[in-house]
């Protein structure tokens, strides 16, 4: 017999689903983004350049994505440990512990924004004795970096938090048989498991944290060329009606995040290749 001229898909109605899928995918995403560049292309390159080209706008870009940056840094390695705490030791308030992970998740970020605020201000519980050694966290570049990490450590947690309870202890347990030390287990064993997971917890935390805007303005100052962010630029100009600058500010952070983003795709990437080859 012929092969049959059509073939069916295991998952009914997968024809009908794509198409909703791209639908949402097109609403969501792609009709905004898609908005914005069209904007930007009615106001020019020169218009563009000649408003991302400023110092206040530069300063916020390079405030914005480098402190993003740190944050997914130190979301990166304290997520990890976070996660890999949770599943491998049990220890009294562990389902607490566990459970406020979501946290950020589910608050506001205005309301973490001044909860942060009230911490760590000059005259709060945390910040009082900050200040006491002469350390300044509220309405400095500390501050904001605080809440980025606030914002983004549960992106890196419960992405790996999974494939840590998916590794045997076997696993370890035959390396350090084989005469493997601790360091060497974690680095070419434990690790290379890991890695995918953890960049990707990376990417969603360096994403989510270029584009907060509710819990940064509140602990942040929001002092131009000192602890101003791209994000609040852009509502600025908003406010000003000025939405040919908001727009060109909003098409600079999409190239920066999409150039960032791509190289994080890569060495996942090269990551998974290298683990394949293993």
């Amino acid at each position: 017999m012929g092969k049959p001229l059509v073939h069916r898909s295991p998952m009914p109605g997968l024809g009908l689903s794509m198409g909703v899928t791209l639908t949402m995918l097109s609403l969501v995403v792609l009709l905004p983004i898609g908005a914005l560049l069209l904007r930007g292309a009615s106001y020019g390159i020169e218009g563009i350049w000649d408003t991302v080209n400023r110092e206040r706008v530069w300063a916020a870009l390079l405030l914005s994505f480098r402190l993003s940056l740190l944050a997914a840094l130190f979301n990166l390695v304290f997520g990890v440990l976070l996660a890999w705490v949770l599943v491998r030791y049990r220890f009294p308030g562990r389902r607490i512990l566990d459970a406020a992970v979501d946290l950020p998740f589910a608050l506001p970020t205005a309301v973490a924004g001044i909860a942060l605020t009230a911490l760590y201000a000059p005259n709060g519980v945390l910040g009082s004795l900050a200040a006491g050694v002469g350390w300044k966290i509220a309405y400095s570049q500390w501050g904001i970096f605080l809440a980025l990490v606030f914002v983004g450590l549960p992106f890196v947690t419960r992405t790996v938090q999974p494939v840590v309870e998916e590794i045997e202890r076997e696993v370890e347990e035959a390396s350090a048989t084989l005469g493997a030390s601790r360091l060497h287990t974690l680095r070419h064993v434990i690790a290379p498991m890991l890695a995918p997971a953890a960049l990707t917890g990376f990417a969603l935390s360096l994403a989510r944290a270029v584009g907060e805007y509710g819990s940064v303005i509140f602990i942040a100052g929001n002092i131009p060329l000192k602890t101003e962010i791209a994000p609040l630029l852009i509502v600025i100009q908003l406010e000003e009606f000025n939405y040919d600058a908001a727009a060109a500010i909003g098409i600079a952070m999409l190239l920066i995040s999409f150039a960032m983003l791509l190289a994080i795709n890569l060495i996942q990437v090269w990551s998974r290749r290298r683990i394949g080859h293993v």
